[in-house]
């Protein structure tokens, strides 16, 4: 593997824009992934570690031989959480012949959901972004091809419920969450099930980027919550589990959104954060099979894109998952078309026929369909034991009617005003 990195200066400010290919020989049939993503402004908590695992996936495909004859590149851009950037690498993307975007930033994805529609190209939103593009029908070219947001709030709920012994009426459910269009994601969700389980659900918003909760977590004490689901990234979260157990609230009573990872545990203290619960949506640590196979055939012969001790991190593995999906999206689009290069309408053909697909094990089988982009909206609970991220039950979905009852009422205003 080769790394390019170019420097751009602007207005006397330093800006870097990386592009890192993963190149195979000039011979060499190929396929092009466009991976602007956010490496230096907010979501830098994940960008790392999971383009490290995208890159390290494409290249154990490239080490054995690729798909079908051709070969992957992933080409890299700093958008910074930047939507002129991002459009701007979207442009130069569309123009350089790359037949999936990821963009791993949920106001850059949105942001180029008309324009994907429009040119027919694929972005993808990995357990991110818009929540209403599950549904296919409407966005047949936004590919989150992982359970949304409503999904993961909804099967928090099923995992506490089940905790409970499917008794809820009665009982407080507390939700912290930065004041953004992503906080407040969930609200609907929870409003909704506390209406169908008789809880008492009261939500706590905190500015971004979520350095300062001192006073939200005062509020929440005085609710006296019997459960409390955190909802943010990065700095939030770990200030909003040390908030939580400064204020008395037992770690196994919290509960996160799938942004909670093994390095946020160590800000917090590995020990204190004991026992806190999150949705999981890709299976962790080294023991997969892929994850194996990249440690013998990518990592062991000097190939790696970064840090070995970060191979098996639950952000890692979501790019490796991703990734894969990617790929299996163009495997069947070869199929489709074994006489044709892989385009954008090719490969959207392929991601939507992607069916029971497990990445040998990581994922629950996710089937995508025309109509259903979420691909079943499955995950699981998992808890950290002071070393690592534990799983507490099954791959399983929840309450879908209402998940999909949010998708369509949302994805019928998007097509009535186009937000």
């Amino acid at each position: 593997m080769k790394f390019n990195f170019k420097k751009c200066i602007a207005g006397g400010i330093i800006a870097t824009f990386m592009a890192v290919f993963l190149t195979a020989q000039a011979q060499d049939k190929l396929v092009k992934f466009g991976f602007a993503q956010d490496f230096t402004a907010v979501y830098t908590f994940v960008t790392v570690e999971y383009s490290q695992g995208q890159r390290d996936y494409l290249s154990l495909i490239n080490e054995r031989g690729g798909i079908k004859g051709y070969k992957f590149m992933g080409d890299i851009v700093d958008h910074g959480s930047s939507v002129p950037r991002g459009i701007e690498a979207y442009e130069r993307f569309k123009r350089e012949g790359v037949v999936v975007i990821d963009p791993l930033s949920t106001p850059v994805a949105r942001a180029l959901v008309p324009r994907a529609l429009a040119d027919k190209m694929n972005v993808v939103m990995a357990f991110s972004g818009r929540s209403d593009a599950a549904d296919g029908a409407t966005f047949p070219y936004a590919m989150p091809l992982s359970p949304n947001y409503w999904s993961q709030a909804a099967a928090l709920i099923e995992y506490i419920s089940r905790l409970e012994k499917d008794d809820l009426k009665g009982k407080k459910i507390a939700l912290a969450y930065i004041d953004t269009g992503f906080g407040r994601e969930p609200l609907p969700m929870l409003q909704e099930l506390a209406k169908r389980k008789g809880f008492e659900f009261q939500g706590f918003p905190y500015a971004p980027p979520g350095n300062e909760q001192s006073a939200v977590w005062t509020n929440v004490r005085r609710f006296k919550p019997d459960w409390t689901i955190i909802w943010g990234g990065g700095v939030g979260q770990t200030v909003s589990v040390k908030e939580a157990l400064r204020n008395g609230i037992a770690a196994d009573r919290i509960a996160s959104v799938i942004w909670l990872s093994e390095s946020d545990m160590a800000v917090v203290g590995n020990d204190a954060a004991k026992g806190v619960l999150k949705f999981e949506g890709v299976a962790g640590g080294r023991e997969p099979k892929i994850i194996q196979d990249i440690m013998r055939d990518v990592i062991a012969k000097g190939k790696g894109a970064g840090k070995q001790e970060m191979v098996g991190t639950t952000y890692y593995n979501m790019g490796v998952v991703m990734a894969a999906l990617m790929v299996e999206g163009v495997r069947i689009s070869l199929e489709k078309n074994p006489n044709s290069a892989p385009t954008a309408e090719s490969v959207n053909e392929g991601l939507r026929s992607i069916t029971k697909f497990t990445a040998e094990g990581m994922l629950p089988p996710v089937t995508i369909t025309k109509t259903d982009h979420q691909g079943g909206g499955q995950g699981r609970i998992s808890q950290w034991d002071g070393k690592r991220w534990v799983a507490k039950s099954d791959w399983f979905s929840a309450s879908q009617d209402v998940v999909w009852q949010l998708i369509k009422a949302s994805s019928d205003e998007f097509k009535k005003t186009g937000k």
